[in-house]
């Protein structure tokens, strides 16, 4: 008998997959395995007969998606700033045919559970009686000798990954635990400087970027006015990029008004206005009086110093002249505001408590984080400035500086106010920016890495650690492992992923995690639930800074909301009729007071004209988040699913997991938009 032929034809006429299969068996035209064929046919055909219409199934899909998504305006999720993001990119593609496969599977699972099929019920396979019960049990060899193995081997992979990363954060702990037990702390070389001698102070530029930051600019410009250091010796730039005519006004009263009390500060505007936040500070640091300045602290729009601020940071950099850069640590009003605001606090304490800390003590080197910090002008220019190249230039600013030689000192106990993303859409925006840049930086600085003249090690140490593991591969097996992997298991039992992938480690991790702020103890779990929602942002963001997609570029200020405005001028107010000296006349104590208030004024002048325009409360409303739900749906199926093989922990996590994916999904943490 003359064996089975399969001829497979593929042919791409107009750039469109067209897949022909023609299946033929000697003398054989008769429907699928007639009576008189079965006992000639062996599993392996029949399997690979499935597998080839599998095959065309799927190509037919792939053809239909990809003209569907052709015809989308947008590949990514690029969306105007008052309309929800569409989602239309290739990820929320393969989520939506994903969830549709594993919703099919379920059925077919369901179904098959409840009339006991099994491979080991029935021998051989082809003696079954019903196509659909045929087709499982195809299904099921096919599954095992194919589809198992594949999928074995990327989990694998995923947890060496997940292994590796957990290591990395561990040596990081074991590092900051170091620290506070030998009580490792940056030094001071040389006295303080001599406050009878105003001479003796360094002269230090303020800058302060903004762009349409209405609800926080006259705090912040507030703030940086009262720093402590011989005015004769500052001088503030506020560097204002907003696209409103009224705000410019307001913002250049406030300056106005602070240099009437004899503050040296400056209104900059840019008419041309590209590049962002390294173009505005580009353009800020070409001007001429610059050349008679030694440091620039740079200061967002949402961030208040203490008055103290330059008199802790810059006596690092006397007697130091490779040091570069000086950062403080971020402190945040809102944290409490919402468990979103205590979501973010937990991650970014980790950050500033062990990254920050121990790469700064033990190599002199951490990405600067883009305000609280100051920089030896020297440094700037020796790195080529700003550059406007990704949407991290401060990454980039460090990179080069560190390839330069220059070193960084980092102050942990050094910190200043600012306020953290309390709606998820304006989280997301950040997060999505702050982990498309960095692969977007990795690309254009890898040359550059391996050219340099620093140590072997710190080159291993910036392309290993700094970038790959901490911001390539991280995103990358958190969404492949938890989000991917993990439901797709619960349909194929024999990759099924052991419990501490699952549980312990990661439950272990977090709790790390959440050591430098321990007072978010009864937030492990949300916690942990929550980053591996957040993983499915970073993964898209990571692709799309990793081969350049439009989305990578975009560049959305994070909104604030100034909860602190009122009562920190208020505070200001005080604190400025304090300074006044005594000896001065009633008459121009009078005229400081009014100066001083300006800026509350003016603030609830803009809210009562707000009140009026608008006549009635705004109105907040939920977005709807597609990736989330489709992985929500996704994950309670796999749950449901799991149900089935009578899995415990994977059940619950996969249910969790997926109740938080909804949450998110539904805009039901943070603050709504208005």
């Amino acid at each position: 008998m003359a064996p089975s032929s399969v001829v497979v034809t593929i042919e791409k006429p107009n750039n469109l997959s067209v897949v022909q299969i023609n299946a033929a068996t000697a003398g054989d035209d008769s429907p699928l395995l007639p009576a008189d064929k079965q006992k000639a046919a062996s599993p392996k055909q029949f399997t690979f007969s499935i597998l080839l219409k599998i095959y065309r199934a799927f190509s037919c899909i792939s053809w239909l998606a990809k003209r569907v998504s052709q015809s989308e305006a947008s590949a990514d999720e690029v969306e105007e700033q008052d309309m929800e993001p569409r989602s239309r990119g290739k990820l929320y593609n393969f989520i939506k045919a994903f969830l549709a496969i594993s919703i099919g599977a379920l059925v077919v699972e369901v179904v098959a559970h409840y009339n006991k099929w099994n491979l080991n019920l029935v021998q051989p396979p082809w003696e079954v009686q019903g196509l659909v019960q045929w087709s499982y049990m195809a299904w099921l060899s096919f599954r095992l000798d194919y589809i198992a193995p594949t999928v074995m081997m990327l989990s694998q992979f995923c947890i060496v990954l997940f292994l590796i990363q957990s290591l990395d954060r561990l040596v990081l702990c074991l590092g900051c635990f170091w620290i506070k037990f030998k009580k490792l702390k940056p030094q001071i070389n040389g006295d303080d400087y001599d406050v009878e001698d105003p001479s003796s102070f360094p002269m230090v530029l303020v800058q302060i970027p903004m762009c349409n930051e209405r609800e926080v600019y006259a705090t912040s410009i507030g703030a940086a006015c009262q720093l402590d250091w011989p005015r004769d010796r500052l001088l503030i730039q506020v560097l204002d990029d907003s696209d409103d005519p009224n705000l410019q006004l307001m913002i250049n009263e406030e300056v106005h008004s602070w240099r009437q009390k004899g503050i040296n500060i400056i209104y900059r505007h840019r008419l041309i206005r590209t590049g962002y936040k390294a173009g505005n500070l580009k353009s800020a640091m070409g001007c001429d009086y610059v050349q008679d300045y030694e440091f620039v602290a740079i200061l967002d729009a949402d961030f208040q110093p203490n008055p103290d601020f330059l008199q802790l940071t810059i006596p690092h950099f006397k007697g130091k002249p490779e040091v570069g850069l000086v950062q403080a640590r971020w402190s945040f009003v809102n944290k409490d505001e919402n468990l979103l605001s205590r979501l973010q606090n937990v991650n970014l304490c980790f950050h500033f408590e062990v990254e920050q800390q121990v790469n700064g003590m033990f190599l002199n080197f951490f990405g600067f984080n883009g305000t609280a910090g100051v920089w030896r002008i020297k440094a700037l220019e020796d790195s080529g400035g700003w550059l406007e190249r990704t949407t991290v230039e401060d990454m980039d600013i460090a990179v080069r500086a560190h390839l330069n030689g220059w070193k960084f000192v980092y102050l942990n106990d050094v910190k200043v106010l600012c306020e953290l993303p309390e709606s998820y859409e304006a989280y997301k925006k950040q997060q999505h920016r702050w982990h498309s840049g960095p692969m977007q930086l990795f690309r254009l600085c890898l040359p550059a890495i391996l050219k340099s003249k620093i140590s072997m090690w710190k080159k291993a140490n910036l392309i290993f650690l700094f970038f790959l593991l901490r911001k390539l591969i991280l995103p990358f097996y958190s969404f492949t492992l938890f989000c991917i992997i993990l439901p797709l298991t619960m349909f194929i039992p024999e990759a099924e992923l052991p419990l501490w992938v699952i549980c312990y480690v990661p439950i272990f991790m977090s709790f790390l995690n959440i050591l430098p702020s321990p007072k978010s103890f009864p937030f492990l779990v949300p916690y942990l639930l929550f980053e591996n929602t957040m993983s499915v942002t970073k993964f898209n963001a990571m692709v799309s800074g990793l081969f350049q997609l439009g989305s990578s570029y975009e560049w959305v200020v994070t909104k604030k909301t100034g909860r602190s405005s009122e009562s920190d001028l208020l505070a200001l107010a005080e604190r400025e009729s304090k300074l006044a000296p005594a000896t001065v006349g009633e008459e121009k104590t009078t005229m400081l007071r009014r100066h001083s208030e300006s800026g509350l004024e003016l603030l609830s002048k803009l809210k009562e004209v707000e009140a009026e325009v608008a006549g009635a409360p705004k109105k907040k409303k939920n977005r709807l988040y597609k990736k989330e739900l489709g992985l929500a749906f996704l994950l309670l199926t796999a749950a449901a699913r799991s149900l089935l093989s009578a899995h415990g922990v994977h059940f619950y996590f996969l249910l969790f997991q997926g109740l938080s994916f909804l949450v998110v999904g539904l805009d039901l943490i943070g603050e709504q938009v208005s």
